[in-house]
């Protein structure tokens, strides 16, 4: 079963010339499966891996003649894994400045390495797409929404990763997940050097999970994990890069006191969350429906973002006094703030941020008004 993708639009209308498509994303979000969907009609193109090492030696080059030799005539170089490959960056630079009217794509599980290698070498010279598990806003293409909305407890608990969806049975996703986070999750940081305790990695994730919705210290993660601070900090920043985590920040313009250096971290997939604590019960059965929603609400909405290419600012807000805002975005110079509440009960904007904020608006997100805000 094949779930069309945002993602391939957006190739198709990238690539060109001289230039670098980028996608970004986790392992088993979909990205090689998008990549070949959208080969199915072209001719003339060269697909390797970098997990691959025998590609290592043309790729990794530094020689034109080299890199001229391996990609022979084809017009199109798809790589896929490409943060596998060293000096990457600079030899796509050599590739699209020395060999005429190629085109190229690549595909990494992490920005480890990949974006810094890839930066300053290929600065004006590629695109960036960033794909994540499946979007409601991509579902909507093979689902109505009484369907999805049907589905709501199941996303919620299972999440969105493609082989998440199309299986059947509770049991057979459930399998999955613990596969997932057992032999994929931790991959691209396990592959650093220095990198070694898969234990604390998970430790930190399980803290992280029963904080959705919270800000997080980084001095308490510490002393909860026996780990310096430095070494949360880093960990916490690979887990961003290895999209696993996504970081929301206080949001501040007017008020000394706005809390603005703390974060709050959201999963990724709320599957994911929930196979690092174990929990797959049902709803009812539940004490903490509130922070999965939260969680699902803001990784949608960033993947909602993320397919229509609406570059956002996204932040949340609260006052040293506790008043709070779960959500705010920031675009097209207009300030939105959004609350999200489980049950259908309306909530009204704090009235300092009214005072502090005339022109932003503000909506309560709730179940009966929820899939316009994902969708």
């Amino acid at each position: 079963m094949y779930i069309p993708r945002k993602a391939l639009k957006q190739i198709e209308n990238l690539e060109q010339k001289g230039k670098v498509v980028v996608i970004y994303g986790a392992r088993r979000v979909g990205k090689t499966t998008v990549l070949k969907k959208y080969l199915e009609d072209k001719r003339d193109y060269l697909f390797v891996t970098g997990e691959d090492i025998f590609v290592h030696e043309f790729l990794s080059s530094n020689s034109i003649e080299k890199l001229k030799n391996f990609i022979g005539n084809k017009k199109l170089l798809v790589i896929d894994e490409a943060q596998c490959i060293p000096s990457i960056g600079k030899n796509l630079k050599l590739i699209v400045d020395h060999i005429p009217d190629i085109r190229v794509i690549v595909t990494g599980s992490s920005t480890l390495d990949l974006t810094e290698s890839m930066n300053e070498p290929l600065t004006g010279r590629k695109h960036t797409i960033t794909m994540f598990p499946i979007a409601q806003i991509e579902l909507c293409d093979i689902e109505n929404q009484a369907e999805s909305k049907a589905r709501l407890d199941e996303r919620l608990i299972f999440g969105s990763y493609p082989e998440v969806i199309v299986l059947k049975g509770n049991d057979a996703r459930k399998e999955n997940l613990h596969e997932l986070v057992s032999s994929y999750l931790f991959k691209d940081i396990l592959a650093l050097e220095g990198i070694r305790k898969t234990k604390k990695l998970v430790d930190l994730l399980v803290l992280l999970a029963f904080q959705i919705g919270k800000e997080v210290s980084h001095n308490e993660l510490a002393t909860q994990l026996s780990m310096s601070k430095a070494t949360v900090e880093k960990y916490l920043d690979l887990l961003e890069k290895t999209f696993v985590l996504i970081n929301i920040r206080g949001f501040s313009r007017n008020l000394r006191s706005e809390v603005t250096k703390t974060s709050r971290y959201y999963f990724c997939d709320n599957g994911v969350r929930n196979a690092l604590i174990n929990n797959f019960n049902p709803l009812s059965l539940r004490n903490d429906v509130g922070a999965l929603w939260e969680n699902y609400l803001v990784i949608e909405r960033i993947k909602k973002q993320n397919c229509l290419r609406q570059w956002s600012n996204n932040y949340f807000w609260r006052t040293y006094d506790q008043k709070e805002i779960d959500f705010v975005e920031e675009r097209d110079g207009k300030i939105f703030g959004y609350e999200f509440k489980w049950g259908k009960s309306d909530v009204k904007a704090p009235t300092l941020w009214q005072k502090t904020y005339p022109d932003a608006s503000f909506e309560c997100i709730n179940q009966s008004n929820y899939f316009s805000f994902i969708t």
